[in-house]
């Protein structure tokens, strides 16, 4: 019986977890800059028209909304959801592979490591 209920607390814990994660979407405010690549103008494209990133992604700090970050949020946050303002610097949402860096918000660029 002890076995039946642990493992019904772990599967119940594991499908919260696997059905809570999501991923931020792009805002109407983002750009790509000229010097992209054409696959990576393409891929942001893609994504802020609203297709799922699709293959591999890179935590892009600086590009959310407030309440719309995916993770890392700093000091009194808990994760995704919990940034307090638009393009927070220490709060990152997925994007497409090879676009972060050409990503303009209109505070500044995108970047691959929190903005300081």
């Amino acid at each position: 019986m002890k076995n039946s209920i642990n493992s019904a607390l772990i599967a119940g814990a594991t499908l919260a977890v696997l059905t809570s994660v999501s991923v931020a979407k792009p805002n109407s405010q983002l750009k790509i800059s000229a010097d992209a690549s054409e696959g990576a103008k393409k891929s942001f494209n893609a994504w802020v028209q609203g297709a799922a990133i699709s293959g591999r992604k890179d935590k892009c700090f600086g590009i959310a909304l407030s309440g719309e970050n995916d993770c890392a949020a700093g000091p009194g946050t808990s994760c995704q959801g919990t940034s307090t303002s638009d393009f927070q610097k220490n709060a990152w949402t997925y994007a497409p592979k090879g676009t972060c860096e050409h990503i303009i918000t209109p505070t500044g660029k995108g970047s691959k490591t929190e903005i300081k």
